[in-house]
C-alpha cells in the first residue's frame, strides 16, 4: 500500500468517523439506543432480530436498517414482524458507512426507543466502520467454528458484546464455547457475553434486559 492510498484511507475513515459522531449525538438525544450487528453470513442476525422484535414492540418501539449487497429480503422479514425497517444495498461494497445510515435517520419515527442495523455479513471490514452506534454486537454462531475470536480480532476488539447464536446445536457441533468465550474476552475483557438460540428462544430475554439497561444508563448520561 503506497502513501496516495493511506492518505484516500485516512480521509474517508476520518469523514466516516465525523459523520458517525453527529449521528450518535443526534440519535441519544432523542432517547434512541443505536446497535450494531456485526457477525459473517448466515450466522444468524436477522432471526435474533426477529425474537428481539417478539420481546421488544409491546412495550418498546424499535426500528431496523438492514444491509446487504443485494435483495431486500431481510428487511422483508422484520416488517411482517410489525417494525418499521429500511434496506440498505451496497452493490457489491463489504460493510454499510455511516453516511448511508445518516440519510435514513430523519425517516425514524420519533417515538422509537431502540435502533437495531444489520451490517453485511462480513467480521472484516465492518469492525472499521463506527456507524454512529451506541452499542456494538459481533455475533458467532457455533456452527461457524470457535476459531473465529483469533482469526477475526478487530471485530471482537471494536464490540461491546459477543452474542453466540444457534446454541441449540450445541450438542451436535464441535464447537469449544469455553475456548471461544476466553480467547474472545483475551482480546476484549469488556465484553458481554451471551447465548441465545433464536429457534427456542433461548437467552433472548436475557439479551434484551441488556439493552434496555444499556438505554436507561444512556439517558440518564444526557440528563
Amino acid at each position: 500500500m503506497d502513501k496516495k492510498e493511506v492518505l484516500v484511507r485516512e480521509e474517508i475513515l476520518g469523514s466516516n468517523r465525523k459523520i458517525a459522531a453527529e449521528t450518535r449525538v443526534r440519535l441519544e438525544k432523542e432517547g434512541i439506543l443505536t446497535v450494531n450487528f456485526l457477525s459473517s453470513p448466515g450466522a444468524g442476525k436477522t432471526s435474533l432480530l426477529e425474537r428481539i422484535a417478539e420481546a421488544l414492540k409491546m412495550n418498546h418501539r424499535m426500528a431496523v436498517i438492514e444491509g446487504d449487497i443485494e435483495t431486500d429480503l431481510d428487511a422483508e422479514r422484520i416488517r411482517k414482524k410489525g417494525v418499521p425497517a429500511w434496506q440498505i444495498t451496497t452493490g457489491g461494497a463489504c460493510h454499510l458507512e455511516a453516511r448511508m445510515v445518516a440519510r435514513l435517520i430523519p425517516e425514524i419515527p420519533p417515538e422509537t426507543k431502540f435502533l437495531f442495523i444489520e451490517n453485511v455479513g462480513n467480521l472484516v471490514c465492518p469492525a472499521s466502520y463506527d456507524l454512529g452506534e451506541s452499542l456494538r454486537c459481533v455475533l458467532l454462531s457455533l456452527p461457524e467454528g470457535d476459531d473465529k475470536p483469533k482469526k477475526y480480532p478487530k471485530a471482537f476488539a471494536t464490540a461491546d458484546c459477543l452474542i453466540f447464536t444457534k446454541a441449540d446445536l450445541l450438542p451436535v457441533v464441535p464447537f469449544d464455547l469455553k475456548r471461544a468465550e476466553k480467547e474472545a474476552l483475551e482480546i476484549n475483557p469488556k465484553l458481554r457475553v451471551f447465548l441465545t438460540s433464536a429457534l427456542r428462544g433461548a437467552g433472548i430475554a436475557e439479551l434484551v434486559r441488556f439493552f434496555i439497561e444499556r438505554r436507561v444508563n444512556m439517558i440518564q448520561r444526557h440528563a
